[in-house]
């Protein structure tokens, strides 16, 4: 199950392991606490048989196996244990107790006990067994004693040396439970601080927030978070000033249709009107043009929407192009010709490539004086980063001087004295869809004299 809330996981995180070591360590006391009660059941077995052992001895020939009570009464500690036992000659004659208790395998042949289990009349026994020599014979005669005890006091100590443990592990682990939340409240507190210091904040308040109050492990997630902020105010003041000029372009081509539909309506002359119904149709469809360039440019800038990852053939796009403008040519007799010198195909999206070559082409024609050239180059091959395509856009117009190659990618903005109708956009919309291809524009001189723009552009989808 997913766990969204940061406490919950490092909670989960501290606690679990914690937990699995506190497993462990019971695990172990478990052991430790039959190891202690196998030792205690041993040496109280060991006294026993060496009680019963040394009491056995011979008197005036004959062999007296007396158990002393002693020897059984070690055994009581209130759980109701049963004591068993048997006394056997070295011969294998029983001289006292149970005939039938279960012997060692081997039998004992030192005089130090031997432990081992066994069961006995349904009862599961812990037994010793001591081969001791025969007070009071010549010959070196010895006895061996066998004591068995049932295993509820063993048991009852187990228990009882395990459940104190593991109580004391169990509130060990309540109280790391306890002090990790205490700490991690305390810990927490500066990234609560910190969500409360961004929550105050107003809607338009895109200031960077204070790092110095923050642990140096957050101050990342508010760099971050300023940088982010700052990219976020940068583009609200671009949106700013892409609505103030926009404004200001439909203004004025606003005011000039509907100066000229007035004076149409106004003036009696036929030949007035029709002037007048000329200029505002052109005006129209400067307009017209204005708005799908602003349409163009916000369908081209990051995030606003969703782009097409498709092989781009730019051969085939630059001839759809010139066929589009071939008429803007013959208008203004200028010659406008295509040179494939190799394929050329990239991946994006094809309708805003499209878009970016109508702008570089359509800029050329408007800038170019009649009876001039533009030339559109499509070539493709190794770059300096892998395969590259390549389209190049040359005329023989005024140019762009270099110190201005700069400002013009920005937006609205004409080269003082630039004559033509243009509304400052088109190079705009070109960068956006270029850098949104990975690719690069370069401005240069052409070969006549004009302006010479290239799109460098990854190839073959690299």
């Amino acid at each position: 199950m997913r766990i969204d809330s940061l406490r919950l996981q490092l909670l989960r995180w501290l606690l679990l392991p914690l937990a699995g070591l506190v497993a462990v360590n019971v695990f172990t006391s478990w052991r430790q606490a039959s190891a202690t009660a196998d030792l205690v059941t041993d040496r109280t077995l060991d006294a026993s048989v060496r009680a019963i052992a040394e009491d056995v001895r011979i008197d005036r020939g004959v062999i007296d196996a007396i158990v002393p009570p002693v020897a059984l009464e070690m055994f009581d500690t209130g759980h109701r244990d049963r004591v068993f036992y048997r006394v056997d000659t070295a011969a294998g004659r029983l001289l006292t107790g149970y005939p039938d208790l279960p012997l060692p395998e081997p039998p004992p042949k030192a005089s130090a006990p031997v432990h081992f289990t066994g069961s006995y009349r349904g009862n599961d026994l812990r037994l010793a067994a001591l081969s001791y020599p025969l007070v009071g014979a010549t010959d070196g005669e010895r006895v061996t004693v066998v004591v068995g005890v049932t295993l509820a006091g063993h048991a009852a100590m187990v228990r009882e040396l395990w459940v104190g443990n593991f109580g004391q592990q169990l509130i060990l682990l309540v109280a790391a439970g306890v002090l990790v939340i205490i700490g991690l409240g305390r810990g927490l507190a500066p990234l609560m601080r910190l969500r409360e210091a961004v929550m105050e904040k107003g809607r338009d308040d895109l200031s960077p927030l204070p790092d110095h109050a923050v642990q140096s492990e957050l101050r990342p997630l508010v760099a971050a978070l300023n940088t982010y902020m700052g990219r976020v105010a940068g583009q609200m003041a671009a949106q700013r000033r892409f609505v103030a000029n926009a404004a200001h372009q439909l203004r004025t081509p606003l005011a000039l249709l509907a100066t000229q539909v007035a004076f149409a309506r106004r003036t009696g002359e036929a030949a007035e009107r029709a002037e007048a119904l000329a200029g505002a149709e052109e005006s129209t469809r400067r307009l017209a043009r204005l708005a799908a360039q602003l349409l163009t440019l916000s369908r081209a800038e990051p995030g606003s929407r969703r782009p097409r990852d498709e092989d781009i053939d730019l051969a085939q796009s630059a001839r759809q192009v010139l066929e589009g403008l071939a008429h803007l040519a013959v208008e203004r007799d200028i010659d406008l010709g295509l040179d494939v010198n190799a394929a050329a195909v990239t991946r994006g999206d094809g309708a805003m490539m499209r878009e970016a070559v109508v702008n570089l082409v359509e800029n050329a024609l408007r800038y170019t004086p009649k009876g001039g050239t533009v030339t559109v180059t499509v070539d493709g091959g190794a770059g300096e980063a892998g395969p590259e395509a390549v389209l190049m856009v040359e005329d023989s117009g005024p140019g762009i001087p270099p110190d201005e190659r700069d400002k013009v990618f920005e937006r609205f903005y004409r080269v003082p004295g630039t004559p033509g109708e243009g509304s400052g956009i088109g190079l705009s919309i070109v960068r956006e869809v270029v850098d949104g291809a990975g690719g690069t524009l370069i401005l240069g001189t052409a070969a006549a004299g004009g302006l010479r723009v290239e799109m460098r552009l990854p190839g073959d989808g690299g």
